[in-house]
């Protein structure tokens, strides 16, 4: 029944350092706090970005844009560190954390873990944002150019959407 809640936001979830550096496609992400800033991250405990995660204590969300569709797919169909070298993406090093970021996102946000617990299948990580980098295109005068970005949205298992190009105001 999960399902009725998409549309969804999809991330890139960038685990580990050097060699074990992994990306994994993530839906379940969510602000949890403004001061401090948290946010949050389902991820399985079969999944190997599950591991690097609880081994580093920490972890960068990457907003991908439409144009990194290919790269969502093959890190959210495969598994283990291998599969970036099929991706067409620059691990860059991070400003704050050892996890690198990637350059082609929109944004990267980088988190060390506070917090992280179990809910049903899941394992919820927690983490406080200690470092940003983004893509000022994307983000002018620090909101999200829905027009012209194509930040991207998971609707359905092969299904994906970018956002309208209409903003509708409420005044």
């Amino acid at each position: 029944m999960y399902h009725l809640i998409y549309p969804m936001r999809t991330y890139l979830i960038v685990s580990g350092q050097g060699e074990e550096t992994n990306v994994m496609a993530a839906d379940w992400v969510t602000v949890l706090s403004h001061k401090p800033t948290l946010l949050g991250v389902a991820i399985s405990p079969k999944r190997y970005t599950h591991k690097l995660i609880s081994k580093y204590q920490e972890f960068v969300i990457s907003v991908p844009s439409l144009e990194m569709l290919k790269d969502v797919w093959i890190a959210g169909t495969k598994s283990g560190p291998s599969k970036i070298k099929e991706m067409d993406i620059t691990l860059v090093p991070s400003k704050k954390i050892s996890t690198p970021s990637i350059k082609e996102a929109l944004a990267n946000i980088e988190c060390k873990v506070v917090d992280a617990r179990d809910y049903g299948d899941h394992t919820w990580f927690v983490g406080e944002i200690v470092g940003s980098s983004y893509k000022r295109e994307a983000f002018p005068r620090g909101r999200p150019d829905v027009m012209t970005a194509n930040f991207l949205a998971h609707a359905a298992w092969t299904d994906f959407v970018t956002f309208e190009k209409k903003i509708h105001k409420t005044e």
